[in-house]
């Protein structure tokens, strides 16, 4: 049945209803069966009408092409749903609280692991992380991780350790780091030792797991998100991937992104999702993860961290050159899409280098994940090779205030450059990194035109860019990344009525209104 949308706002987000770089805003849309029709003017869409047609007045609603998240992870938002949610913890204590809480609430036994996430040192009162000692006061027998808010450190404590086997002499897996103070273990771990071990933690009961995916879904689309980023595929994964598409669960597009040990096993278990959709998944390149977070100072940097200048300490690789050039050859070799996990500068050049190295990959339309700290000259080096940033602007609000204790006011101003990438004429997108942070799209268009702090420092205000550029990074730009750009990403005939529903217009709000605009449907 067709339906049409009319005396609405429509920011079509396509190029051709741009002009000076402008949007011209168009009335009506009629679509079937999934598929755009037309867009116009009311008069002109309303003639297109049948008996059986489905006629919307919209009372000047906006509507825009729905969004596109172009780096999540959206198995970590589903296990959000089973796990103890710290994000707003101001204190050892508090977290404490929270854990105690959990146990009695959901009568949990002994031997039950309980992972808790989103805590912050930087927000803590002890501006420390939680160790070893803080734990035996919580006078529990269960296993235990705590995991940092970046998703790059983490707490275990010592009952988890022990079912781990990890004791005062395990060595630290390359590019990560177990600590040790005083000959014993502090259950702080960070980047790849971090991650080593927490794929080890066992999984929650399938049944939970599935109800936790659809959860995970409805969260997506009340952000007005339908396609989705699965940023970072281990093996552990493909069991629970292999559970989704047979039960039928997934009903937004899933983007998957294996890391170069799994893309093979990948590949073999799911032959249907190779580079299309299957049942809504689709495995569209590799991922690797280069170095850490600048606010847990794991960012790989050219220069020291404010306090480490005695020490000279500038963060870490977590990757070895040879290996990175390995995983860009099989891409290129297999014609895949490669991600890169870069937030330091350091990691953003040694990206660049290797990309020149292994020679043309334009085609591959390669992405520089977070791209923090790069620099102008690293942008400029970038789109000659045909990379594409993708910013998590949201640092700007959430750890702006961090960034400049840790790097100084100087390099905190230069943190995602997006006008500068414009200058560039760069294709850009914009992400959340969920569940970093929320997957807000309106919050992610605010930080973009507004770059304020939590202590409303505005950094870089020369880098604030205008709300349809911002559009532009979590719509076109971002289905553009995706080889999708001729079925997503604008409202025009042919593509898919994947449409987002505002009740007001971004373009015409003051920005620091942006936030409170209501999604009110989203269609997919």
């Amino acid at each position: 049945m067709k339906t049409i949308l009319y005396n609405a706002n429509i920011i079509t987000m396509s190029k051709k209803d741009e002009i000076n770089k402008k949007p011209q805003i168009k009335s009506a849309i009629i679509y079937e069966n999934g598929i755009i029709l037309n867009v116009g003017e009311d008069e002109e869409i309303l003639k297109l009408k049948d008996n059986k047609t489905k006629i919307i007045n919209m009372e000047g609603k906006t509507i825009l092409p729905s969004f596109i998240d172009s780096h999540s992870h959206f198995s970590a938002v589903a296990n959000s749903f089973l796990q103890i949610n710290l994000n707003n913890c101001k204190s050892f204590e508090e977290i404490k609280n929270k854990i105690l809480k959990y146990i009695k609430q959901n009568n949990i036994s002994d031997d039950e692991w309980i992972i808790a996430e989103g805590y912050d040192n930087n927000n803590l009162q002890e501006k420390s992380h939680p160790d070893i000692n803080f734990f035996k006061s919580l006078k529990i027998n269960n296993p235990i991780v705590l995991k940092h808010k970046s998703g790059h450190l983490g707490v275990f404590n010592e009952k988890a350790l022990k079912e781990l086997n990890v004791n005062e002499k395990t060595i630290s897996p390359e590019g990560g780091k177990i600590e040790v103070k005083n000959n014993q273990l502090t259950g702080y771990m960070e980047e790849n030792a971090f991650l080593y071990f927490l794929k080890q933690v066992p999984l929650p009961d399938i049944e939970s797991l599935m109800k936790a995916y659809e959860l995970a879904q409805e969260k997506y689309l009340s952000y007005g998100i339908t396609t989705i980023q699965e940023g970072y595929m281990s093996k552990e994964l493909i069991y629970i991937y292999n559970e989704l598409l047979k039960r039928n669960k997934l009903k937004l597009d899933i983007v998957g992104y294996p890391e170069y040990e799994s893309i093979e096993k990948y590949k073999n278990k799911f032959p249907n999702s190779y580079k299309k959709y299957d049942k809504h998944f689709k495995i569209q390149g590799i991922k690797m993860i280069l170095d850490g977070s600048p606010q847990g100072k794991t960012a790989w940097m050219k220069e020291p961290y404010e306090s480490e200048k005695a020490t000279g300490y500038k963060g870490y690789p977590t990757m070895k050159h040879e290996d990175i050039l390995k995983n860009i050859e099989y891409a290129k070799e297999n014609d895949l899409q490669i991600l890169a996990h870069c937030n330091g500068d350091a990691a953003i050049e040694e990206y660049i280098k290797d990309c020149k190295e292994i020679g043309d990959v334009r085609k591959l339309r390669p992405v520089i994940i977070h791209s923090q700290l790069i620099t102008k000259e690293e942008l400029i080096e970038a789109k000659k090779i045909g990379l594409i940033p993708s910013f998590f602007i949201g640092h700007v609000y959430y750890w702006g205030d961090t960034h400049i204790k840790n790097m100084g006011i100087d390099r905190a101003n230069k943190i995602s450059p997006v006008k500068e990438a414009i200058k560039n004429d760069m294709i850009f997108t914009l992400h959340q990194d969920a569940p970093i942070i929320e997957p807000n799209m309106l919050e992610t268009i605010w930080c973009s035109a507004k770059r304020q702090t939590k202590n409303n420092v505005i950094l870089g205000e020369e880098e604030r860019i205008s709300v349809y550029e911002a559009l532009k990074g979590i719509t076109i730009n971002a289905a553009y990344s995706y080889f999708e750009e001729n079925e997503k990403g604008s409202i025009e005939s042919g593509k898919k009525a994947n449409l987002v529903i505002l009740d007001k217009n971004p373009l015409n709000e003051p920005i620091d209104e942006i936030p409170k605009i209501k999604i009110l449907k989203t269609i997919y």
